[in-house]
């Protein structure tokens, strides 16, 4: 899809420009930046990261493995010491802790390759190597019709240099 690309040299033009893309809705708007900015990320709304539902479904699962594993494998292979219970909790917290912090661990690593859909195969569309640099850029992906808007509202709010990307 078709889109225009902006560079600005300060964050406050950015954030002005990003403001201005949401209000008017010119279309889906990406952000490139050289570091992190929260008043940018709070401005494009995108909410809280799913990769820690990851880490808490996989966390869940891990303790409730781990709990599992070590009953199992004491009714299995009865072991009976001075009267004590097949399924005591105390020792097993050991495993199911352990487990849970694997499992929780690896599971954050896969729901980040895929919330950041890695490995990426192609570029990126707007992307320029001086956006990790010193330059702000964004890309909003629009329509041919709504291009010489966009195109303006971000002259307006001060890019350095606007092109329009196929």
């Amino acid at each position: 899809m078709q889109g225009v690309v902006g560079a600005f040299w300060e964050v406050d033009a950015t954030l002005a420009a990003v403001e201005e893309g949401k209000r008017h809705r010119y279309g889906d708007i990406t952000v490139f930046m050289p570091t992190p900015d929260h008043d940018v990320q709070a401005a494009l709304e995108e909410g809280p990261s799913p990769v820690r539902l990851y880490t808490l479904i996989g966390g869940l699962c891990g303790v409730t493995f781990g709990y599992w594993i070590a009953v199992y494998t004491s009714i299995y292979w009865p072991l009976v010491v001075g009267g004590k219970a097949f399924a005591a909790w105390i020792p097993f917290t050991i495993i199911g802790f352990e487990l849970m912090v694997l499992i929780g661990g690896l599971s954050t690593v896969l729901g980040l390759f895929i919330n950041a859909r890695l490995p990426k195969l192609q570029m990126t569309v707007g992307y320029d190597p001086r956006f990790s640099g010193a330059e702000y850029g964004i890309y909003v992906a629009c329509g041919a019709d709504r291009a010489r808007d966009v195109e303006a509202a971000l002259r307006r709010n001060g890019a350095a240099e606007v092109r329009i990307a196929a």
